[in-house]
């Protein structure tokens, strides 16, 4: 017995010990296709490495609100994070333009954008303290409601949700001409029972997996935006490690966030079809109101121009998005 011991101790010597612990939080519940990807993420580099590098998993909204994680990250609490564009917001402003309203009409527009704007974007991130170890998205976002919402007007009866300090929704629903009550994300689904409430703005497989439709009638079939993700790292826990276990984050980053994009706009569509399932009627604007709301996209975004990201930016983007389109 003595013998087998010792010669586990010695064993256990020659194995390099684990020098990284990357603390990740996100919003992402556990048993979400965002939490299973990271941990396939964490198991390549945990490997690659030879067990010198690997994340500590904090799921579910544990260490709090992006706003709250983007805070304990300043303050060394965490390193990295899973986050929405209102989590992105608390690194660059600029990089909002991904939210913008009304800006997208397919995935095929955001992976031109992402493609044509990366390096600019990446930037952005490094700049102000970040490295983007990979493009996360959320997917197209719809409005839920009580009442049936497809004119312009109807939204003006809603008691619309917004989530506390999002400067994008805030441009759009005074385009919309609502003032929205401002809530932590964390108490949407009790505000909605509660009546506080009545409409929200969410992904449909966020939707699913929040619970949110639970409190809600009605979807208006028509998406208010295109919401992107991202998975960072604060630059000075980055910097601290040695070349080749930067390139693994940077290199399997950028292969399973992609990984986690395909699967969640996968996911989405599933979940369009949970909701129809579930009672959640889809109400779709005409094409007169169509035109209405991608007016309203257009108003927002240069309401946000020079506040968040630089007029130049946004012609560049919609120029892009312009000559993709006559391409296609």
């Amino acid at each position: 017995m003595y013998r087998i011991v010792t010669m586990l101790v010695l064993l256990a010597g020659l194995l390099p010990a684990q020098e990284f612990t990357v603390k990740f939080a996100t919003l992402a519940p556990e048993g979400s296709t965002w939490i299973n990807v990271m941990k396939e993420f964490d198991q390549t580099v945990r490997k690659e490495s030879g067990g010198r590098l690997g994340f500590r998993i904090y799921a579910g909204g544990v260490a709090g609100d992006e706003k709250d994680v983007m805070r304990k990250i300043r303050l060394g609490q965490f390193h990295s994070a899973g986050i929405t564009g209102f989590g992105i917001g608390e690194i660059s402003k600029a990089v909002r333009i991904l939210d913008a309203p009304f800006l997208f009409r397919s995935s095929a527009e955001v992976d031109h954008v992402l493609q044509a704007f990366d390096g600019e974007l990446r930037k952005e991130f490094e700049n102000n303290g970040y490295v983007l170890l990979g493009w996360a998205e959320v997917g197209f976002v719809y409005v839920f409601t009580n009442t049936p919402v497809a004119k312009i007007a109807d939204m003006k009866s809603v008691k619309m949700w917004e989530w506390e300090g999002d400067p994008v929704a805030d441009a759009t629903f005074k385009q919309i001409g609502i003032n929205p009550i401002q809530l932590s994300i964390t108490d949407v689904l009790t505000s909605l029972q509660t009546g506080l409430i009545n409409g929200v703005y969410i992904s449909p497989l966020a939707a699913v997996s929040l619970q949110w439709f639970t409190a809600t009638k009605y979807m208006m079939d028509l998406p208010l935006t295109n919401s992107m993700g991202a998975v960072v790292i604060a630059k000075r826990e980055y910097d601290k490690m040695p070349a080749d276990l930067q390139q693994l984050l940077l290199k399997h980053g950028s292969v399973f966030m992609r990984k986690l994009t395909e699967q969640s706009r996968k996911d989405n569509q599933k979940s369009l079809e949970t909701l129809k399932k579930n009672g959640i009627r889809f109400v779709k604007p005409d094409a007169n109101e169509a035109r209405s709301y991608d007016e309203i996209g257009r108003q927002a975004r240069q309401a946000m121009a020079g506040r968040l990201f630089s007029p130049d930016l946004l012609a560049r983007v919609e120029k892009a998005l312009a000559d993709f389109r006559t391409k296609k």
